[in-house]
């Protein structure tokens, strides 16, 4: 057991207000002169304090939280239209306290009749509040900033009694947050014309979030929305719905436009109908994994635009070169702040050999000094876990390491005697294996666990062996090892000597199973934006065509009789050489796995070629060749990059005339239109190829004392789904802007005609491409895509052809997460640079990962 000392992170405090300790009972100190003195004689005296160095109690009073709610008489409806709605018949849930047990107050489970009149008039809103002028739009944000300042102490207050998170981290992090979060994006609001050019408003948003960050995390999906234009329907989580609630009474009070934000409660099945209704534009959720996967696809075919930010097992790297005194103060920040409730927790410690003795022993004394106990005791460091299903989810994984063999080092006097609140010790767990359950599996609760490496390479592996990838701190002395390290793993977030570092500037999102879109930054809005030439498109989807996606009858030969001209060749009436084009994967062209060919045919029904008819089996071995060129590919300067696009551009107009004969035997044009998609496609790879140096990130400008690096990785490797639409222009404008930015491609070029695209081979051979960069298969693109959206390596899908084959892209993209850019069924204009080149190209093809470095040498905040 643990021994109870004074934490670095609290002081002892007395104060006239309330003594609590865990639930004992409150000792009131009052001021009232007749009773000062004989309460003030319970209180211990200085020199025993000095002497035990105990804990002196350092309350935060309840009083003005338990005022506002006995002012709604301790029950809530839903806030829509600056209203209180509470229909008749509404069955009740009822909010505790998590410390004590206590009961809150009760809030009403929506219907979707309740959806119904939320998001009506969230679209009635939305009419006029899209149309105000920024200026305006900005001066509501910034009113309802100037209010939540005003009313900070009782939303501090509120908050630490719904979730159970510490008055310190409510007071000084969530709150001073959400202000930080409206003012910047009031700044957004009143630049959006500006800084925004191209792009427009999607409608109405719903915004669901979960319950380890109530207010903080309403606030990254709420001001975004409003800044671009857009109104908001909220539904919060189930166990933590107070603040949510009070914020949209305080955006009333601050005189925000009725309907504009909204908020209904509900269950689980309550927020999907909310996600999934017919007029809701975009749906943006943080929580779990599954639940994410499961709001995929529901949403999958709507047309809808999506953001998710899921779960994490964020890595914790501390090599010898670090300060070990400084790791070990941030290992409380990344584990055991918020009880360790939090999606980019560094619940994994790996920590170098030479090192990792005397870290282990520091972190487990430093555990012993750290206090649990009723979250609005300000000298605690730890409050309770947000109900007794999570204690219980919690402490079955540390049970289930120890039975795998795992040794568990739990600071267990922490917790406070005969308490009743959901309290768990701060837990330690060493000996453990990479693929140990405790260190595969997010367990969101304060529990550590521990693997060592020896070299660099060695740490990166183990922090990349995850599904996640939504943070990671690095800890080293030596900023071009940690620089390196932020750089090579892969997550959103990478925080160099310190860890869960939030800031408005600074997007926040993840890597593969943690998510796609950010919360936060320029980056933050285009989530919520369209394109402003792009149309809301509401496909119809034939459920029966979705079923059947991907299914495929091989071609059967084609007579060509009818016309001599294809059988025989004009050098002296010799039969024509058959010329099959095969499928191009890793610089090479290969055989199909399949012994099947695909004619590909003139609008007159004359044989122009064949192409090779590709399956599974080709589009394995092409993402495998694509995976062994992605490492070199990324690494490569961006100037040598461009060069090979450049080159490729060059060696197609010395094939000019040839190609556009191609385009023209296949799709029946004119030679103009021909020769026009032929000069088209070599700008675009001018266009492309100029990108691939001007568009690496910036410095953000966030409040932290250092630099914020925002950096546009690559996504990886990426399966493109060709349409049939020029065919050549279409095939570069999505190919070209995936490479120059560092990804590998795998692409399905246009099954009509596929033939401009294979002629690209010999192109790609002369022009310093290296294998597997770009590789193309040919065949049925329904059936290839399939398989590529199916395959777990492929980290982004890119698909332009029918409605159904968009919804089975989305519904399917669910198996890992993976980022998805389909067309539902909706042609582009390919040759006008706005839809054919725009800015979306490079926010497909890019990742963004924000690099936190904090300074501190020489001067300091």
């Amino acid at each position: 057991m643990a021994t109870r000392v004074r934490s670095k992170r609290s002081a002892a405090v007395i104060t006239g207000t309330e003594v609590i300790d865990g639930n004992e009972p409150a000792v009131k100190v009052s001021r009232v002169a007749a009773e000062g003195e004989k309460e003030c004689k319970k209180l211990p005296s200085v020199r025993e304090l000095v002497g035990s160095l105990e804990y002196g109690p350092a309350p935060e009073s309840p009083a003005v939280a338990n005022a506002w709610l006995d002012d709604h008489g301790r029950s809530f409806g839903h806030f829509i239209g600056n209203k209180w709605v509470k229909p008749e018949g509404r069955s009740t849930y009822d909010s505790f306290n998590p410390a004590t047990g206590e009961k809150l107050a009760s809030t009403i489970q929506g219907t979707q009749e309740d959806i119904e009149l939320a998001v009506s008039c969230a679209r009635e809103a939305y009419g006029k509040w899209s149309t105000l002028p920024d200026h305006v739009r900005a001066r509501h944000m910034y009113s309802v900033a100037r209010h939540v300042q005003k009313h900070m102490r009782l939303i501090s207050v509120l908050e630490s009694l719904d979730n159970g998170k510490p008055i310190r981290e409510s007071r000084d992090c969530d709150i001073p947050i959400v202000a930080r979060w409206l003012y910047h994006h009031s700044g957004w609001a009143q630049l959006s014309s500006a800084e925004m050019s191209g792009w427009s408003s999607l409608g109405v948003v719903a915004a669901i979030v979960p319950w380890n960050f109530p207010l903080m995390l309403l606030s990254w999906k709420v001001c975004p929305a409003l800044a671009m234009g857009n109104t908001v329907v909220l539904k919060p989580a189930s166990f933590t719905r107070l603040t949510a609630l009070l914020f949209a009474e305080i955006c009333a009070e601050a005189g925000l436009p009725p309907g504009v934000f909204n908020v209904v409660t509900g269950n689980g099945a309550f927020g999907q109908s909310l996600a999934t209704h017919v007029d809701v534009d975009k749906v943006a959720f943080t929580g779990s994994t599954e639940v994410g996967q499961t709001l995929r696809k529901a949403t999958a075919g709507t047309g809808k635009k999506l953001s998710l930010e899921l779960g994490g097992k964020s890595p914790f790297i501390v090599f010898d070169s670090s300060d070990l005194d400084s790791a070990v103060e941030g290992v409380v920040d990344a584990i055991y702040f918020n009880q360790g409730q939090v999606c980019s927790a560094g619940s994994r410690l790996i920590v170098q050999e030479g090192v990792a003795e005397q870290l282990i022993s520091k972190i487990k004394e430093r555990m012993g000094k750290l206090r649990v106990g009723n979250s609005l005791d300000k000298c605690v460091d730890m409050g309770p876990i947000i109900n007794a299903s999570q204690l219980k989810s919690i402490d079955k994984y540390v049970q289930q390491a120890r039975e795998e063999g795992a040794e568990v080092y739990q600071s267990c006097a922490c917790i406070p005697n005969g308490s009743k609140g959901h309290f768990y010790p701060p837990t330690l767990i060493t000996n453990v294996q990479p693929v140990s359950t405790c260190v595969q599996e997010e367990i969101f609760g304060p529990v550590l666990a521990v693997i060592t490496f020896r070299t660099p390479k060695e740490a990166i592996k183990l922090a990349n062996n995850t599904c996640y990838g939504l943070g990671a701190s690095v800890w080293t002395e030596r900023i071009s090892l940690g620089l390196e390290v932020a750089l090579s793993v892969k997550a959103g977030s990478c925080w160099v000597n310190c860890h869960n570092i939030f800031d408005a500037a600074s997007g926040f999102g993840g890597y593969r199973e943690s998510g796609f879109g950010r919360d936060g930054g320029k980056e933050g809005l285009y989530g919520y934006a369209k394109p402003s030439w792009q149309q809301r498109i509401r496909p119809t989807v034939n459920e029966e065509a979705v079923a059947k996606f991907g299914s495929n009858v091989a071609p059967r030969p084609l007579n060509p009789s009818a016309n001599q001209e294809q059988v025989y060749s004009s050098v002296e009436g010799l039969p024509c050489i058959d010329r099959t084009l095969k499928v191009y994967i890793g610089g090479a062209q290969k055989r199909p796995d399949a012994p099947y060919a695909r004619p590909v045919t003139s609008p007159n029904g004359s044989i122009v070629g064949q192409v090779a008819e590709g399956n599974r089996k080709d589009i394995r071995e092409a993402v495998e060749a694509a995976h062994k060129a992605s490492p070199g590919w990324g690494r490569r300067a961006a100037h040598n990059r461009a060069q090979i696009v450049y080159y490729i551009a060059e060696n197609l107009e010395l094939r000019f005339v040839e190609v556009a004969k191609r385009i023209q035997e296949m799709t029946g044009c004119d030679e103009s239109t021909a020769h026009e998609e032929v000069q088209l496609t070599i700008q675009r790879l001018f266009h492309w190829g100029a990108y691939a140096d001007k568009y690496g990130g910036t410095v953000q400008e966030t409040t932290l004392y250092g630099c914020t690096v925002k950096v546009h990785e690559p996504v990886g490797v990426i399966g493109i789904a060709c349409p049939d639409d020029n065919p050549l222009l279409a095939f570069a404008s999505l190919f070209a802007p995936a490479v120059v930015r560092g990804n590998t491609v795998v692409v399905v070029p246009s099954e009509k005609y596929p033939l401009s695209a294979a002629d690209l081979y010999q192109v790609f051979d002369t022009s310093d491409l290296p294998g597997g960069v770009v590789n193309i298969v040919t065949g049925s693109r329904d059936h290839l895509t399939k398989y590529l959206v199916e395959h777990q390596d492929v980290d982004a899908m890119w698909y332009f052809g029918s409605a159904e084959g968009s919804k089975f892209v989305e519904m399917r993209s669910s198996c890992n997460v993976k980022r998805t850019w389909v067309n539902y069924g909706s042609s582009r204009e390919w040759k006008e640079a706005v839809q054919g080149q725009g800015e979306e190209f490079l926010l497909q093809a890019t990742e963004v990962k924000n690099i936190w470095l904090p300074m501190g040498e020489t001067f300091s905040n």
